[in-house]
């Protein structure tokens, strides 16, 4: 029974072609990947933060204007013309926007996200088959298609990070193969995702210096770093933002030349924000643990030096250093690769495809302590905050509670419903859960109260949802 099953399975491999075998497997993640953001969406589980804010910009980039987030804008203080260039120097954004004119609502971008974070796994594959052989690169693109680190992106919200992985892995692989010029429109495109890649292009240089490769890795360094510095402190204020907002290295110095000074004189204090709160050493644990510890057997793994070392040495913006969230998957395919490289070169040849299905059965089981184990969940007031949002009319500006703002997005203005009202004629409440940006559940009494207590009147409620009209 084995052996026939065994035969039919090679038969099959045998028909496919290992190019079709990889793009089975690119499939298939994006499947995934798709239908995890869907079923976040469905379920109430996604919010204005960060998924509207999204929305709206790329709908404003549809519609050939800046990319405007009225959610954004309004509740930082920022203004209603707010463009999201001011938060995050993210342009490549742009490229969705077509996409919109097909279908205009957050379901695009959550679909676009598994695509996008799935189009990792061909050049990884690419890279993993020329180091260790055609087998062992299908088991390291299922691997890291079952990472922890893209399953918690692909469950939350949309984020300008879907573009880092694939772009990442095309400088990589590019580069790796002897084609530089494109390995560097990689790396150019790279640093339109996100004021911080900068950081990934220096983490390169840092690598091909440490294979000798002094001028380029030299160069790359400094335009990295350079572009750091151009994103946060010119190309952001210009579009409103703040250079300073996203600061979170306080525990070392209010700006940057204190806190470089500090670190520089006092060395041991800043190795110890590194480890300081422990969920730190958490996450960077588990970051090895996904390879094995493999990558360490790298000097790739220094490409991701300067990322991770900007998020563990940060005093604040705790969600920077966990493991829920986005921010890993940053580091995802570096990982991948760095471990490639690592298996590549043990000096034996024979556990090359061991190790890389070891790969595979870690992913496996760590994905049940991750975001897909929600993917089945439900909640039994899901149903009633589908009621809530079908209250509201089309076309109106409303204040929605932060998980009902993507259900209302595609068809109405929407704001988040916040600490301080800002009397939208129409008001989505939750009362039911504590709920961004609030920080107690009696404060969101409070909230509905003062709306009533001014002239709103509820027009629906049920299981913790009001929804208000201004009377």
């Amino acid at each position: 029974m084995k052996s026939a099953l065994r035969s039919a399975v090679a038969d099959v491999l045998a028909r496919v072609g290992p190019a079709g075998v990889m793009g089975v497997i690119t499939a298939l993640a994006a499947a995934l990947y798709s239908a995890a953001g869907l079923a976040g969406l469905r379920a109430f589980r996604l919010g204005t933060y960060d998924l509207v804010i999204f929305d709206q910009a790329v709908r404003s980039y549809s519609r050939l204007g800046l990319p405007v987030s009225i959610a954004k804008g309004v509740h930082n203080d920022l203004g209603w013309t707010f463009a999201v260039l001011g938060d995050h120097w993210s342009p490549i954004l742009a490229l969705l926007a077509p996409f919109y004119w097909l279908h205009d609502g957050p379901e695009t971008l959550l679909v676009l996200q598994g695509v996008l974070l799935a189009a990792a796994v061909p050049p990884l594959w690419l890279f993993a088959r020329r180091r260790l052989g055609t087998t062992a690169a299908h088991l390291v693109a299922a691997a890291y298609a079952l990472s922890w680190p893209i399953a918690e992106a692909a469950s939350f919200d949309f984020h300008e990070v879907a573009f880092a992985p694939v772009l990442t892995a095309w400088m990589i692989e590019r580069h790796d193969a002897g084609r530089v010029r494109q390995a560097v429109l990689a790396g150019a495109l790279l640093l339109c995702v996100k004021e911080d890649t900068g950081l990934l292009v220096a983490g390169y240089g840092l690598f091909l210096l440490a294979t000798r490769r002094w001028r380029a890795g030299a160069a790359l360094v400094a335009a990295g770093l350079a572009a750091v510095l151009l994103t946060t402190r010119v190309l952001i204020p210009a579009f409103g933002g703040r250079a300073d907002y996203y600061w979170a290295y306080g525990a070392l110095g209010p700006d940057l030349p204190s806190a470089a000074a500090r670190a520089l004189t006092r060395p041991l204090e800043a190795l110890a924000l590194l480890g300081t709160p422990p969920d730190k050493l958490l996450t960077m644990l588990l970051l090895g643990v996904m390879v094995l510890f493999l990558c360490l057997l790298s000097p790739m793994t220094l490409i991701m030096v300067p990322p991770l070392a900007a998020r563990m040495m940060a005093s604040s913006f705790p969600n920077w250093w966990g493991t829920a969230y986005h921010y890993n998957a940053f580091l995802a395919v570096v990982i991948f690769c760095a471990a490639v490289d690592g298996i590549g070169r043990l000096r034996r040849t024979g556990p090359r495809v061991p190790l890389a299905a070891a790969l595979v059965a870690v992913a496996v089981v760590l994905l049940p302590f991750f975001a897909y184990d929600r993917l089945l969940s439900t909640d039994r007031r899901s149903g009633a905050a589908a009621q809530a949002a079908a209250a509201v009319p089309d076309g109106v500006l409303v204040e929605a509670a932060n998980y009902l703002g993507p259900a209302l997005t595609s068809r109405t203005r929407v704001l988040l419903w916040d600490r301080e009202p800002r009397w939208a004629p129409w008001v989505v409440a939750e009362t039911g859960r504590k709920t961004f940006p609030f920080t107690t559940l009696d404060e969101q009494l409070a909230r509905v109260e003062t709306l009533r207590n001014n002239g709103y009147r509820v027009v629906f409620e049920r299981d913790g949802y009001l929804v208000l009209r201004r009377g």
